[in-house]
């Protein structure tokens, strides 16, 4: 079935949709009067060491910097916009710094300093970083949604017009067949009608039916026949 499907109707998400039993209990009308279900609790109850690192099950998913003995480089209440520039350019100042101190003296205890900076300051730039990734998710789901509904919307309105589509072509073969069945009773109408003319011939030629034409009379009795069969059929 998959192969008689056209490329631009495959859906080009790598998961299933979500069950609809459990999407219906997150609406935003049960989410703002707490009615939702909680999420399910963390599986593991213990510290765990990841990649070298500790790690905490009720911690927060980013990190304070603090809690990785990283000294912070920027204020508390800070806008990540400016002091994302702000670490830029000082790593770039610093970078250079380095140029030079590599030119004049790279065997100075210097280098090691500049460089270390460097990695104190690339640490807070990808820290702040880091704090985008939430926005970030939220709106790639956002885009993910928007396509869908645009997809599903576009789906509906190609359903839509194969639907007219049938209906009309219903509707000209309904109109065809009744037509076809006009014909046939128009001719038996035709052949009636002409019965009735010679019938009326007769009794106008004759005074009785004793006098008619033995012969003419069993050509009408077959024809009314036909007609009667044709009828029934």
């Amino acid at each position: 079935m998959a192969a008689q499907l056209h490329p631009e109707e495959e859906s080009a998400s790598s998961w299933p949709l979500p069950p609809s039993q459990y999407i219906d209990k997150y609406t935003d009308e049960a989410v703002a009067a707490g009615t939702a279900p909680k999420p399910p609790a963390c599986i593991v109850s213990e510290p765990y060491s990841m990649f070298g690192s500790p790690f905490f099950p009720n911690e927060s998913i980013i990190r304070s910097l603090e809690s990785q003995r990283v000294r912070r480089l920027y204020p508390q209440n800070y806008e990540h916009k400016k002091e994302l520039k702000k670490l830029n350019h000082s790593i770039l100042t610093s970078f250079l710094d380095l140029l030079d101190i590599l030119v004049k003296a790279p065997d100075s205890e210097k280098r090691t300093e500049k460089i270390d900076d460097i990695g104190l300051l690339f640490i807070n730039m990808h820290h702040l970083i880091n704090e985008y990734r939430q926005h970030q998710a939220r709106e790639t789901i956002k885009v993910m949604m928007t396509v869908q509904k645009k997809q599903r919307i576009d789906i509906t309105q190609r359903f839509q017009q194969q639907l007219e589509k049938v209906k009309e072509s219903l509707k000209q073969n309904q109109s065809a067949a009744t037509a076809a069945d006009v014909k046939p009773s128009l001719a038996l109408l035709h052949q009636l009608s002409n019965i009735s003319d010679a019938t009326e011939q007769s009794e106008a030629d004759t005074a009785t039916v004793d006098d008619v034409d033995e012969q003419t009379l069993l050509n009408l009795d077959r024809l009314m026949c036909t007609i009667v069969d044709k009828i029934d059929n």
